[in-house]
């Protein structure tokens, strides 16, 4: 099964409306209801359960206890420093003459109740205090029965809070697709090798993972791009890496398989390149780490990359002579980008005879150079897909997969959520959704 875009336009998607956006709607329309309800409407409503509300709404709830005790002490703390601040005035009531102490009393009681969230240990209730408090106090002293009003206030705010918290908790039935395996490129989620995977991205990855969700991410580099670009992400599936030449499961740290080029077909490129008076890195896979040799004198093009790279401690460049019988698992060679495309033009028929295939790629880091990479022509993501979907039947024969990418690569944050939330949908659909799927597919059939 795949999803593709059409390549020949550029995509543009408006950001999705996510679960915070839609439950907060609802819990606000919930908080007037119950005004409703109560014969309370027009200049007579409440905001504050309304604005309760929406500080309340959080997009999950990863511990519904945890987040209901913090939202209510909130209220309470909030609350129990309002109410004092009321008293103070009604025993002296001539502060209500006095409004710039009055405000610098207020702008006090913002501090305690906030000091007062701190000094418990409950620092995430302590704006919501501060809000609370000011909520009860901020109309005095144009307020009848302030103690009165006080107590409504505490009560709307206690509406909110736990109408959010119902509506968070509550989640409409959806369906899993634990069938599913999704195949999802790394450059639709970063802009680039060195970079990281952007924090709400990362949140949204670890929850389908945590979830169930059968994600494999496919890289054009070595393994080492995983510790900058997704450093947090909690894997339940192996990676396809070096633009399909290997499969590599990073729980384990270990290889699971790899295309080599091959020893006579590996000997003819290095005599080749050699006769052309290149310099090259070989980069092999040995004891389930990737090595690095570099071949030749080392040019002004490639050093600032070499220095860069090698500077990682999860590669291993080594100088002299490769491994013997070391079979390699792609060339790489780089310098100007104009020459290396010359370069591929030049050489590209001689490769495609000796079964091998090539990719140029920019560095990154580095303006105007490019590299180009030479794999074995069994090397390359379809065929990594099948075989890890070889691997992963033997476990789990029901097992189905599903290519998501876009049709160019990382432009913003959004592209990356906008592929996420799409998995996401494909993953966990609303169960009313698959009853109109199954009727479409009984009336087609």
């Amino acid at each position: 099964m795949n999803l593709f875009n059409n390549p020949n336009r550029e995509p543009f998607h408006l950001p999705h409306i996510g679960q915070r956006i839609t439950k907060t709607a609802i819990a606000v329309f919930l908080c007037l209801f119950v005004f409703y309800l109560r014969g309370i409407e027009g200049a007579s409503l409440s905001s504050e359960a309304c604005i309760t509300a929406i500080i309340c709404m959080q997009p999950y709830v990863r511990d519904t206890r945890e987040f209901a005790v913090n939202r209510v002490a909130g209220t309470l703390i909030g609350s129990f420093w309002g109410l004092l601040f009321l008293l103070l005035c009604l025993f002296f009531p001539s502060l209500a003459d006095h409004r710039l102490l009055l405000y610098a009393m207020m702008a006090i009681g913002i501090m305690v109740s906030l000091y007062g969230a701190v000094a418990i240990r409950m620092p995430d209730t302590s704006s919501l205090a501060a809000i609370v408090f000011i909520c009860i106090v901020i109309a005095y002293p144009e307020i009848e029965s302030p103690l009165e009003q006080a107590f409504y206030r505490i009560t709307d705010v206690l509406l909110g809070t736990f109408i959010a918290i119902g509506v968070n908790v509550f989640r409409l039935p959806r369906d899993k697709n634990r069938n599913l395996v999704f195949f999802i490129r790394t450059k639709d989620l970063v802009p680039d090798r060195f970079s990281q995977l952007p924090s709400a991205a990362l949140f949204r990855l670890n929850y389908l993972y945590n979830d169930g969700a059968k994600i494999c991410l496919m890289s054009e580099h070595a393994p080492a791009f995983f510790t900058l670009q997704m450093s947090g992400t909690h894997l339940s599936v192996p990676l396809i890496v070096m633009d399909g030449a290997a499969i590599y499961d990073a729980n384990e740290n270990k290889y699971l398989y790899h295309w080599n080029i091959e020893p006579e077909t590996s000997a003819w490129l290095r005599e080749y390149l050699d006769q052309l008076g290149l310099s090259y890195f070989i980069y092999t896979i040995h004891n389930n780490k990737t090595c690095i040799f570099h071949q030749g004198r080392m040019t002004e093009q490639e050093k600032p990359v070499y220095d860069r790279m090698r500077s990682s401690p999860y590669r291993s460049y080594l100088d002299g002579e490769i491994y013997k019988d070391e079979e390699p698992v792609y060339f790489k060679l780089i310098d100007e980008s104009d020459k290396i495309e010359a370069l591929r033009t030049r050489i590209h028929k001689k490769l495609r005879e000796q079964k091998l295939r090539s990719v140029v790629r920019p560095q990154a880091g580095a303006p105007g150079i490019s590299a180009l990479y030479i794999y074995s022509i069994q090397a390359n993501n379809h065929r990594a897909q099948l075989k890890l979907m070889q691997m992963l039947h033997e476990k789990e024969p029901q097992l189905e997969d599903m290519r998501v990418f876009l049709p160019g690569k990382y432009r913003s944050e959004s592209d990356a959520m906008h592929l996420l939330h799409t998995v996401g949908n494909y993953y966990e659909p609303l169960k009313i959704m698959r009853l109109f799927r199954r009727k479409e597919k009984k009336e087609k059939s």
